[in-house]
């Protein structure tokens, strides 16, 4: 047991409360504190019967093993069409959804014998009213109800059942917790592995729905809507960003490996057709075919349990790996969703965190947006929820309802008016920096250079100090490297290149060959640009001077005539 777990479980026995919540990191143990809590409670006859309240049906399959393990008998496959659960079965495992669509069902059971209820994530009886009533409804004649979370609550007015609220002397109320375990403590403990953000920027290119082509780099400066093309275009799987974060990604993990032979990766995609096509990437790129979770596929569930206790490398899924989901050797994520609200982040890194072993840090990678990389710097912060304030504009938690909600739902892909009021063109990846600890490392370099190999390359097994000191040296060492080649580059003799009059006519003239050479086969712009730095080399377009430019006009005309 460990420490945080003991004196939580020490707090639950001298208080002996109807109502707790117990609020712990991602990974820190919160399913092992409520099943001691079930155990104890159970052989001291407090309680004669455990229901599990979870977010999804494969938690309630996990709920149901973690609880065999101890001794507990509870039944993932009830459904209310039963009635009553098997007499072999000390409980049942629920979701949220199946409480709200027969609260009376639950509460006559709740009423029969003397329930413990254990509301898993429990903010998400705060997802609507009518699922926060349906819970209310069904288990307030409960014994005991215990509620868990590990993941921000948001701020909002819809009340969650069962929590506790105080004054925050601002006329707003704040939930109260009756034990916290955040992520600072958990680290410090070594329950949970430090995270390691990498994030890359990049040029992107796109042309909107009245036409226009817009440029612009991933990272700076923008408006909110040109940050959010940008990000799309970035996503693009049949542009080169993606390719290029995958592959590093994997680079990274064959470093992990060498010291964790079964760690893993997962790729957290938006929809279902980018899923599917990140997966036929990395497959290219490790020649091993990853496993894809959608949340459709009725074997997902199946999927999820037989991936992490395989040696697969990798996993690509949309919604099914989310908040509770176990997967323990999961050491290095891509974070390629265009969802950015802080619970959604928060679940998302939450899946790389448990440590297994001292010295394992987990490595996430993830688009140079501003909102992101505020987050991840944010990790160790705390939130309450907040009653009495509606989400606004100015509110971090804005439209968090929707956009989760969004994020989770069952996507093939954008919806009809997206596909005609956006198309990416051309993507390109640039390694921007690292962050971990507080800190920010590196500095932007090519993919595949030997300045990202510096950090892609880091031992997989290091404390946590000996990762800072190392990426700080690795740091001094590239900028070090850079002041001599500025000196070395100062005396060289200047170069010709084309005007910038010259550079745009050339830019605007392959735009028009591209165009017309996609309408020819219907292959995607970016997958076109891609193809013509593939073969003659060279940066993106937006930093191609006016020879490679010209090259790539020749290629695409020598296309044209059947030289291909």
């Amino acid at each position: 047991m460990r420490a945080w777990q003991r004196a939580a479980l020490e707090a639950y026995q001298a208080a002996a409360p109807r109502d707790f919540l117990a609020v712990a990191t991602p990974g820190a143990g919160k399913t092992t504190f409520a099943l001691l809590v079930a155990a104890d409670l159970l052989e001291r006859r407090e309680i004669q019967a455990v229901t599990v309240v979870a977010p999804t049906e494969h938690l309630k399959r996990q709920w149901a093993e973690a609880a065999h393990r101890v001794g507990i008998a509870l039944d993932p496959e009830f459904r209310n069409a039963h009635g009553a659960a098997g007499r072999d079965f000390a409980g049942v495992a629920l979701t949220y959804a199946q409480v709200a669509a027969h609260p009376m069902l639950h509460r006559r059971r709740t009423e029969n014998r003397k329930t413990l209820v254990i509301l898993d994530e429990i903010h998400h009886a705060g997802d609507s009213r009518s699922w926060g009533e349906a819970t209310r409804e069904a288990f307030e004649p409960a014994a005991r109800r215990l509620g868990l979370t590990g993941t921000p609550f948001r701020s909002d007015v819809n009340p969650i059942p069962f929590v506790s609220y105080v004054p925050d002397g601002g006329g707003q109320s704040r939930s109260l917790a009756d034990h916290t375990y955040g992520y600072a403590d958990a680290l410090r403990d070594g329950v949970v592995r430090p995270v390691m953000f990498l994030s890359y920027s990049g040029q992107m290119r796109w042309r909107t729905r009245a036409g226009d082509e817009v440029q612009a780099t991933l990272g700076e400066p923008l408006t909110k809507d040109l940050t959010a093309q940008a990000w799309r275009t970035a996503l693009d799987p049949a542009g080169e960003w993606i390719p290029s974060v995958l592959t590093a990604a994997d680079r990274r993990l064959a470093e992990v490996r060498r010291h964790v032979p079964d760690a893993a990766g997962l790729v957290i995609a938006t929809d279902h057709i980018t899923a599917r096509a990140y997966a036929r990437i990395l497959h290219r790129v490790c020649g091993e075919q990853p496993v894809v979770v959608l949340s459709d596929d009725p074997g997902a569930s199946d999927a999820i349990s037989s991936f992490a206790t395989s040696q697969q490398r990798w996993m690509v899924a949309v919604r099914m790996v989310s908040e509770g989901v176990d997967i323990p050797r999961l050491a290095v994520g891509v974070y390629a969703t265009s969802t950015s609200t802080p619970l959604f982040f928060a679940q998302a890194v939450g899946r790389f965190v448990r440590a297994r072993r001292r010295g394992e840090t987990a490595s996430v990678f993830l688009p140079s947006v501003p909102g992101l990389l505020q987050l991840a710097g944010e990790l160790e912060l705390q939130r309450d929820h907040v009653l009495g304030r509606a989400a606004g504009d100015d509110d971090l938690w804005a439209a968090e309802n929707a956009l989760l909600a969004s994020a989770q739902a069952e996507h093939d892909g954008p919806g009809g008016d997206e596909l005609f009021a956006f198309e990416a063109l051309e993507s390109a990846a640039t390694f921007d920096r690292v962050l971990f600890d507080g800190g920010e490392f590196g500095t932007t370099a090519a993919p595949g250079s030997a300045e990202e190999e510096d950090f892609l390359g880091l031992p997989g097994l290091l404390d946590s100090d000996q990762v800072t000191a190392l990426l700080r040296k690795r740091q001094a060492d590239q900028m070090a490297g850079r002041r001599r080649g500025k000196d070395a580059s100062d005396a060289a003799p200047p170069v010709e290149i084309g005007t910038r009059r010259q550079v745009d006519a050339l830019r605007k003239e392959l735009s028009g060959l591209v165009a017309a050479w996609h309408h020819r086969t219907q292959q995607p712009h970016g997958a076109i640009h891609a193809e013509l730095r593939r073969a003659g080399g060279g940066p993106p377009t937006a930093q191609a001077d006016a020879a490679q430019l010209q090259q790539r006009i020749d290629l695409v005309r020598r296309w044209a005539v059947g030289r291909r």
